[in-house]
Parts: structure tokens; sequence; C-alpha cells
């Protein structure tokens, strides 16, 4: 199965939940700016979005969207979606406010030369995150037990660090945690980046 990534990217999400279920892949980085692979090739032929995480599993069955990957890939595993009758569907609710409500806000934040913008988003995320520090139901977001969700969550709270963002303290303990994990270790020695806390 072979997992297309970019480092620091969303697809990290992806690429820790990769490592904690211990399914087989061979994990090839993207330049998301010239959509080539580290061969040279050209990564539009195998995704024309262009965009990354993307996995092809065994199949030839192309999977995108980081939404549908991390469900799919959580699947796989133990215990990485929440239990209980409604248990997915409220992973899915999170994963989505995660990948829009979050990651979008984020991306514009990164690439906007606009000082009176970048103003707004980072109020508006702000705002955000605190809201996401109060549905944490425990040391995660769906009690003591990861999920796939806390992955996706763990490269905002990264991102918010790039940025200068401050983090409610319940979402550095959270990042703390998740960063003691073997599969976060894994994935932060592959991609070639720090770990944001010296607990990990």
């Amino acid at each position: 199965m072979d997992f297309y990534y970019a480092p620091t990217t969303c697809s990290q999400a992806a690429h820790i939940l990769l490592h904690e279920t211990g399914l087989q892949f061979r994990a090839i980085k993207v330049d998301v700016f010239t959509h080539r692979l580290e061969d040279g090739s050209d990564y539009e032929s195998i995704n024309p979005n262009g965009y990354v995480p993307a996995l092809m599993p065994a199949d030839g069955t192309l999977l995108t969207e980081n939404v549908a990957l991390l469900d799919w890939i959580a699947g796989h595993g133990e215990g990485l979606i929440p239990p209980g009758a409604m248990g997915r569907t409220r992973h899915l609710q999170m994963l989505a406010f995660i990948s829009t409500e979050l990651q979008k806000p984020f991306v514009r934040l990164f690439f906007s030369e606009s000082e009176t913008e970048k103003a707004e988003l980072t109020t508006i995320l702000s705002k955000r995150l605190r809201w996401t520090a109060a549905q944490l139901q425990g040391a995660y977001l769906f009690g003591d037990h990861f999920s796939a969700a806390d992955a996706f969550l763990y490269v905002m709270l990264r991102w918010a660090a790039m940025t200068g963002m401050e983090i409610a303290h319940e979402l550095q303990k959270l990042a703390q945690l998740v960063e003691c994990r073997d599969s976060v270790r894994a994935v932060l020695a592959r991609e070639s980046v720090q770990p944001l806390h010296a607990a990990a």
C-alpha cells in the first residue's frame, strides 16, 4: 500500500494513524508545490488534484480527502473510533469540523498577505480552538482513548504553535500525550520535524 504525504501538512494525521494500526505501507514524499515525487515523477499522474494525503491500497483504488482516509485507516485499527451507537458519527463530525473549521482557515492564514485578514483569521481560529478544548471528554477528545480525531487535532495544534497562537492548557496537555506515542515519534522522525514538547 502506497501512502503519499508531505511533511508537516495535514497528511501527518493519516501518517500517524497508519503507524497506530500497524498496516504495512510505503511512505512516499510529495513536493506539494512542484507536484513531484522524490524520484522526480509527476504526482498528478497518480492524484490529478495534486494534494496530500492520498492512499493506494493493493487493489489500486486511490483514496483521497483526509477525513475519508482517517476514517478508513481508523477502521483497520483497534479503538481508534469511539465506541457506541453514535461513536463513528460523532467521530466523523469532529473530523469534519477540524478539516473545515480549523484546517481551511489555517491554510488561508499561512498564505495571506493581508495583515487585516491574518488578524481576523487568528481571532476566528482562537475561538474555535477554545471551543475544541471544551469538547474534551477526558485526556483526549473522546475520553481516555486516543482516536483518529486526536491525531488530526494534534496537527492543527502544531500549526497553531507555528503561528505563535496561544493554546489552551487542556490542548497543550493533549499534544504532550500525543507526542509520547510511538507512532508519533516515528512520524516526526520520518518527516524530520521536532516535537512540540520536551516530554516527547
